[in-house]
């Protein structure tokens, strides 16, 4: 897991969110996220993330090597998250974008480009020299997030996440 400050320095205003690494006392609320979002996407069924096994012990999936995974916290409740990890079947040099959800009221406070700044500053600590990530069309403020990031649409998916249901693909180099 990569070596970060416990908390980003934020503003004590109104709205105000921090980001910090995992922990196991974070797994409940971070499936209750995920599982909560996906659904209003219409990510259900199999080859989504929300029947992935690790979404149940997240801190313990992403305390793996050249991982780390991130939630978004305001007033003490975790309100999303996001990580990174290598890309299955991909290159030592890629990393994947995953599991980045965002409850409602977490929304529009500019978390989504924290968490993606958070998540790419550990992806070139942990030595990834390209970020690849997958979502759903429809997914339109995610996919303006991703596209201002820097990320360009790739016209067919890298390595084999097992997430066969997503249909939009992306790649940042680092």
């Amino acid at each position: 897991m990569t070596t970060t400050p416990a908390r980003d320095p934020l503003p004590r205003a109104a709205g105000a969110f921090a980001i910090r690494p995992i922990e196991a006392r974070d797994d409940a609320a971070v499936a209750a996220v995920i599982r909560a979002v996906m659904p209003e996407f219409g990510a259900v069924g199999d080859g989504f993330a929300i029947n992935d096994p690790e979404v149940d012990w997240m801190h313990r999936a992403y305390s793996q090597p050249r991982s780390a995974y991130f939630v978004v916290e305001r007033a003490g409740v975790v309100l999303g998250g996001g990580g990174v990890a290598p890309l299955a079947h991909g290159d030592s040099g890629t990393c994947e974008l995953r599991k980045m959800y965002f409850l409602p009221e977490a929304r529009g406070l500019g978390a989504g480009a924290a968490m993606i700044a958070r998540c790419l500053e550990a992806a070139r600590t942990l030595g990834f020299t390209r970020c690849y990530l997958e979502t759903l069309c429809g997914m339109d403020a995610a996919i303006r997030l991703y596209e201002r990031s820097g990320f360009v649409r790739l016209a067919s998916p890298l390595g084999d996440t097992g997430h066969g249901g997503c249909n939009t693909f992306y790649l940042l180099d680092l």
